[in-house]
């Protein structure tokens, strides 16, 4: 019997017109250009504004319709739709709903996945699973923010790093050897107090001292979040290589999530790569 594979035969993705800059940002909060360019290598990020759309469902919604008059397939036959984001439309229904419900796609089902910076690499993941099972042929995977949505932009710390958009990748089911051949993946369920929204769950429920207190918004220590995420990422890329005989000299690309060219740089040159 052939091993059935999971490959990505198309890509979709979006964000919002409206750039904000670091000039801009200088005249909102206490910064520079310099003091972002230095410490976060960010130069612009893309903001949704209420006038284009709302919601992170708007975003998926447009970097779907994209895939799918990009690749041409029967919207009939998408099987499944796994959104991956930390900042679904609301507690429910599910964005993933939300987006098959936009795009009109009559035979899928979905659920939405909150796993932070990781996310797509868990719907990758599950996404992978449900096709090499045999349980379906075709689905989509969406990942995307709408983080401007709980930025503080009192907080010079956190502000500059986030911006809002979103993407998805259509994945197949196939006999070639070809697709998404491994995976690592591991949790670290110790650093709460690290990097949080403290207010809007259930274990703090929103109320007008927790609005007062701005505790609505991401919290980052910033230096500790840095130091974990620098030797993960690093144990994460060297786990995989070893496991698949890859090596410095063989390995083309390494595709962070972006959220901050200090960690990136440091990756690289802990596993040897070069930063070109």
């Amino acid at each position: 019997m052939e091993r059935i594979n999971a490959v990505i035969t198309g890509v979709g993705g979006y964000v919002p017109t409206y750039i904000l800059d670091n000039e801009e940002m200088s005249r909102i909060v206490d910064t520079s250009d310099e003091w972002i360019m230095e410490r976060i290598g960010v130069k612009t990020r893309h903001i949704l504004k209420p006038e284009q759309g709302s919601g992170t469902s708007y975003m998926m919604t447009r970097a779907v319709k994209q895939l799918l008059d990009k690749s041409q397939v029967d919207p009939d036959t998408i099987e499944a739709v796994i959104c991956a984001t930390t900042t679904p439309d609301y507690h429910f229904p599910s964005t993933a709903s939300l987006v098959i419900g936009n795009v009109g796609l009559k035979n899928a089902y979905g659920f939405d996945m909150e796993a932070a910076c990781a996310g797509f690499l868990y719907a990758l993941e599950q996404g992978a699973s449900l096709i090499t099972s045999g349980r379906h042929k075709r689905i989509i995977l969406c990942g995307g923010d709408h983080m401007s949505s709980m930025t503080n932009y009192q907080d010079r710390n956190t502000c500059p790093i986030f911006g809002d958009g979103a993407a998805c990748v259509l994945m197949e089911a196939t006999t070639e050897e070809v697709g998404l051949m491994d995976s690592y993946l591991r949790v670290d369920g110790t650093g709460y107090e690290h990097l949080h929204m403290a207010a809007g769950g259930s274990a703090q429920m929103p109320s007008h001292e927790s609005v007062d207190q701005r505790l609505h918004f991401v919290y980052q220590e910033g230096r500790t979040v840095f130091k974990h995420a620098v030797t993960k990422m690093s144990d994460a890329v060297e786990t995989i290589a070893k496991r698949n005989g890859l090596t410095k000299d063989n390995i083309a690309w390494v595709v962070p999530h972006q959220a901050n060219i200090r960690i990136e740089t440091a990756v690289a040159r802990r596993i040897g790569l070069d930063e070109s």
